[in-house]
């Protein structure tokens, strides 16, 4: 929806090109540093909500799916017993079932879950490649339980976000709401 390139080249989805001033005034609160936090979560909540694919719908895209490596059989295999396994100790079973993706193309990320723009419906969870092969097994785990609490956001019908119902929810079943790690030279979540 809204990005920076790597040099600093804001990049909007051309949807907003028809957003009323009260969306783009929003966008220039939120990317405002001087504007206290809370009204910049105000003003990224106000122009998320702005329905852009109905103005620029996006054009259908040839999947683009990595090959598969040795090995990556047996890594989804442990991160799909992970989530089942974490699902009921801190979801009581409550999540559903969702694709696991390994990707070489995070590399600012540990993992990612990824919604359906429409519905919010999740639809896949992915992991770093790089994360599985640098960090302790652990580590993973407790970030394909950070990626669940969004899947647990999104399947409640709620914004996947890193908001108060997050943090609260990310406390509650043990993971750090801000979870941070150095991937090559930069802070990811």
């Amino acid at each position: 929806m809204l990005s920076f390139s790597q040099n600093g080249v804001l990049r909007l989805h051309e949807g907003y090109a028809s957003a009323p001033d009260r969306v783009l005034h929003a966008i220039v609160r939120f990317l405002n540093p001087r504007v206290p936090r809370v009204l910049r979560r105000l003003a990224e909540r106000e122009f998320l909500a702005f329905p852009v694919q109905e103005y620029a719908p996006s054009r259908p895209r040839a999947e683009r799916r990595e090959r598969p490596r040795p090995g990556d059989v047996a890594l989804v295999h442990r991160l799909e017993t992970s989530h089942r396994l974490l699902n009921e100790q801190h979801f009581s079973g409550l999540l559903g079932p969702i694709p696991i993706r390994l990707s070489s193309r995070m590399r600012t990320r540990l993992g990612e879950l990824a919604v359906d723009l429409k519905t919010g419906r999740p639809l896949e969870i992915g992991v770093s490649r790089r994360h599985l092969a640098r960090h302790p097994w652990p580590e993973v785990e407790h970030t394909l339980l950070h990626e669940m609490v969004h899947q647990w956001q999104a399947e409640s019908g709620h914004l996947a976000d890193h908001g108060p119902m997050f943090r609260e929810k990310a406390r509650e079943v043990g993971v750090l709401a801000a979870a941070k790690r150095i991937v090559r030279g930069a802070a990811t979540l």
